[in-house]
């Protein structure tokens, strides 16, 4: 013989009337009448197979069996209100898919995508990092409703654009710049800052080679700092990084880079404020100053 399952609505009608003792007061809180939390507790007891309240004095109070319930019934109705809570609480309500380039800012950008979270506790904020080639495609592949990236100035019209000075950087304790065939500290193939430093080297006729690529920027650096080898990098780094990068001597000047803010036609209310938190803080990070 299997146990009978509790049902929720018959242990509230129970609960009810142990802590108010009496059917009349049950009934009034939990908006029954007087007869139903009647039956509802016979049909309690006549599942259990056990009687459950002592009616014979003036207020109705426990059995044995009706005290093990109790317990038990006031965790299920709690459990069941909470999980109720929950899945109210967690409903969503938007979404919003940011794309970010892997070396911009993240000491910066971390806390702010966080305060935009718990802003808007209901909209789901899906971040990916990576280069920006690859994040431009996703953009354009309807990946992403909005996406920051670097690019070569004027190659495509943003929401708002920050130019990105670049500079040649070797390690301040060990420079390799030097060296007849020069080691290069690079980001992996499609990489715009790669692509812009071989083709520099390429024209100049310098010799060079790959001594170190990683897809990481905090990678890059370490390896650049530690004297694996030479790379190009936006200009504001060798000022985070003083004690550790130094500009390379004896390089090609480079035009800037911009960093580009991208998002979707007719967006809705909640991307237009995130995009606008990320203009906000792009012009602090890239000292723009306020734009026209």
């Amino acid at each position: 013989m299997t146990n009978p399952m509790l049902d929720p609505v018959l242990l509230k009608s129970f609960v009810a009337v142990v802590e108010s003792g009496s059917f009349t007061r049950a009934g009034e809180r939990v908006h029954l009448s007087q007869s139903t939390v009647s039956q509802h507790l016979r049909r309690l007891e006549e599942q259990l197979g056990s009687e459950l309240l002592d009616r014979s004095g003036r207020y109705v109070v426990t059995t044995e069996s009706g005290t093990r319930l109790l317990g038990h019934a006031r965790k299920l109705l709690t459990l069941m209100e909470e999980a109720v809570a929950e899945l109210h609480a967690g409903e969503v309500q938007g979404e919003i898919r940011l794309g970010v380039p892997e070396d911009f800012a993240a000491d910066l950008l971390t806390p702010l995508l966080a305060a935009f979270a718990r802003d808007n506790p209901a909209i789901r904020l899906e971040v990916s990092s990576g280069l920006s080639n690859t994040l431009w495609q996703q953009f354009c592949a309807g990946g992403h409703d909005l996406v920051l990236v670097k690019q070569r100035q004027g190659h495509t019209v943003g929401d708002a654009a920050w130019p990105e000075p670049l500079a040649w950087l070797d390690s301040r304790e060990h420079p390799t710049w030097q060296r007849d065939i020069l080691p290069l500290v690079v980001f992996p193939v499609g990489g715009l800052y790669r692509d812009e430093m071989i083709h520099a080297l390429e024209s100049s006729g310098r010799r060079w080679r790959i001594a170190y690529s990683s897809a990481s920027l905090a990678s890059i650096r370490a390896a650049v700092a530690s004297g694996l080898g030479v790379s190009l990098l936006p200009a504001r780094l060798a000022r985070a990084d003083q004690h550790s990068l130094t500009p390379a001597q004896g390089f090609p000047a480079l035009p800037p880079l911009e960093l580009v803010l991208h998002s979707r036609q007719e967006v809705p209310e909640r991307v237009r404020d995130l995009a606008q938190r990320l203009i906000t803080l792009c012009d602090t990070v890239m000292q723009a100053g306020p734009r026209p």
